[in-house]
């Protein structure tokens, strides 16, 4: 593990393998470990990069409010710093927002982006989903302010890992959650809202692979939606996936990562 100095906070992150670099960002509430079971796999031709963002795993936790672009500024510095650019990205649910937002907001760093089960904005376009996402949002800052991040976990083990052969994977789950910040897990948690990529899809200009699990949160309709609106955008659905694709899926999903490596121009595999 390593860290890079930003300002007055630390950054922590690994590098494993050698060759083109790729990025991975992780999902809310977690860190380098949802990526487990791509490190090895996509090591063996990449340079692989894993970061825990701000708030999140062994980076710092500064006080102050979070914000989607200032996560993809502190990932767009520790590229530059590690001459790791233009790089192809790879976001889970809260990473792939980050993701999103430094494609768009430094298109020099990013060579391709995949966005796994997240989107360009929270999905709130009716009344119905606006009034959805605030209980989301109140359920779970009110399980962490009165029973604490264990509880918390346990709960989204559940919805998340329900199948009776995920047990393991449901206790580590559980373990690691209750590892987080409860402050800094409610700045991260409260970054989501207000923000917006959609407009912005247009400008779009990398290839972009938008993977879909079948059973996530937000429907597979949502997804092909926002990835009709990206240039160079294709969708791929995972079939009995939910939301913890690398995790619940890993071979599926690292198939149709480096099948999407494979086919861009210049073909970085060999």
């Amino acid at each position: 593990m390593s860290t890079y100095t930003l300002g007055d906070i630390q950054v922590s992150y690994e590098i494993a393998g050698a060759g083109p670099p790729i990025l991975f960002i992780h999902g809310l509430g977690s860190s380098t470990r949802d990526w487990e079971f791509q490190v090895p796999t996509f090591a063996q031709q990449f340079q692989v990069i894993t970061a825990d963002l701000r708030g999140h795993g062994r980076s710092s936790k500064p006080r102050g409010r979070y914000r989607i672009p200032l996560f993809a500024d502190d990932m767009a510095a520790l590229l530059r710093a590690l001459g790791a650019a233009p790089a192809h990205i790879v976001g889970l649910s809260l990473g792939g927002m980050v993701a999103l937002e430094l494609a768009l907001s430094h298109p020099d760093l990013v060579r391709s982006l995949v966005i796994i089960n997240s989107g360009p904005e929270a999905p709130a376009q009716t009344l119905r989903e606006r009034v959805g996402l605030i209980g989301i949002y109140l359920r779970r800052v009110a399980i962490v302010r009165l029973r604490g991040m264990r509880a918390l976990g346990e709960t989204l083990a559940g919805q998340l890992l329900p199948e009776p052969g995920q047990a393991a994977l449901r206790h580590t789950f559980i373990a690691r959650w209750a590892e987080n910040d409860r402050r800094a897990y409610l700045a991260a948690l409260g970054a989501i809202g207000g923000w917006s990529a959609r407009a912005r899809l247009p400008t779009l200009r990398c290839p972009t692979l938008v993977i879909a699990a079948e059973l996530d949160y937000t429907p597979v309709d949502y997804k092909a939606a926002y990835c009709a609106a990206i240039p160079r955008g294709e969708l791929v659905v995972v079939a009995g996936s939910r939301h913890l694709t690398p995790i619940d899926r890993p071979a599926e999903i690292n198939a149709a990562i480096l099948r999407f490596l494979a086919a861009r121009d210049g073909g970085m595999l060999a």
